[in-house]
């Protein structure tokens, strides 16, 4: 194991998995959102809070959401395009982690909901591959709320500096930094081997 780190902790949606909830929300919302405010949206609607601590039901969400943005769409529909801007895992995620787990512990830190952690449990080969797992709407806690970190951190049982953070939210990433966290800002797969090669955690194959 690399000396520089104990644990390594990934983001799911945007970092291991295929998640787009900015573009159809833009096209959805028809102009009322730029790409940036639907980013925004997922990270600081309250209802979204809600959703990512288990507060409120998938369906529930789904009615709020069309409400707030005045979307043309009705609860069923709008929770049927949530389930659907879930895609799958990037190609090459199991392979990375199942290559990553020989010589490191691995945990999911994740701020998600009933509706789309069904689907990775189900459809995609990538959770029996952590060591821990922790969804935000099954611990109640989400990012980028310092008590997450502190969370997160107690229960790994290892100091904040031997952690490493991969998630594609800069809020996140920062929130990590100050807990203490090694944390890099990573989209997509390939940005995510490249920090792991640079710091010496994946080896170049």
């Amino acid at each position: 194991m690399n000396s520089s780190v104990d644990v390594l902790v990934f983001d799911l949606g945007g970092v291991l998995v295929d998640w787009n909830g900015i573009d159809p929300l833009v096209r959805l919302s028809q102009g009322k959102l730029n790409p940036e405010q639907a980013r925004r949206f997922w990270m600081e609607t309250p209802w979204i809070a809600e959703l990512d601590t288990g507060a409120c039901t998938p369906e529930a969400f789904s009615a709020a959401m069309a409400e707030h943005l005045g979307l043309d769409i009705d609860a069923t529909e709008m929770t049927a395009q949530l389930d659907s801007w879930l895609r799958g895992a990037f190609p090459g995620a199991a392979e990375m982690l199942a290559r990553l787990g020989a010589r490191h512990r691995l945990a999911v830190l994740s701020n998600n909901n009933a509706l789309h952690w069904d689907k990775i449990e189900r459809e995609f080969d990538l959770l029996h591959r952590f060591d821990r797992l922790f969804a935000s709407h099954l611990i109640g806690l989400r990012k980028p709320d310092d008590e997450v970190y502190r969370h997160v951190q107690q229960e790994l049982d290892v100091p904040p500096h031997r952690i490493a953070f991969f998630d594609d939210n800069i809020e996140c990433v920062d929130a990590a930094r100050r807990a203490g966290w090694q944390a890099f800002h990573t989209k997509g797969l390939d940005q995510v081997q490249a920090a792991l090669r640079a710091n010496g955690w994946l080896d170049a194959v």
